[in-house]
């Protein structure tokens, strides 16, 4: 059961991380004022990729380790740091001081490294496959 509610709640991590990534591209684009919006989506991006790496840190207690597992691991944490970096940074900055060139650049490297993690361990981003 620990298993697939892993497996499956990386669907909302992915489509909040499309989320927050779009929303930080639109905001360089129109060139609009930082705003709480993107700290609140950013904040929640980090929440999950974290609740995500408590899940798994547990099934990788609670069930077999197998070598692939490495390459997953170490791209998921990277990929949490990654996701937690930015809005640590930008809620103690100036408001007048907040961009949102960081956001794309972080949210777009704590994907590819998600990508690349859910990759390692020979599954796919958007595949549901069993244990």
């Amino acid at each position: 059961m620990l298993f697939y509610t892993h497996s499956g709640l990386r669907y909302l991590v992915l489509l909040v991380g499309v989320l927050t990534l779009g929303y930080a591209c639109y905001g360089v684009v129109t060139g609009r004022t930082y705003d709480r919006t993107m700290l609140r989506l950013a904040r929640t991006f980090a929440g999950l990729t974290h609740f995500q790496l408590l899940l798994g840190l547990v099934l990788l207690f609670a069930q077999r380790f197998y070598p692939a597992l490495i390459g997953h691991i170490i791209p998921m944490v990277f990929a949490a740091a990654a996701a937690t970096v930015v809005p640590a940074v930008m809620r103690r900055r100036e408001p007048a001081a907040r961009t949102w060139i960081p956001h794309v650049v972080t949210t777009l490297l704590a994907l590819a490294l998600m990508v690349a993690g859910i990759f390692a361990i020979g599954r796919s981003p958007l595949g549901m496959s069993g244990q």
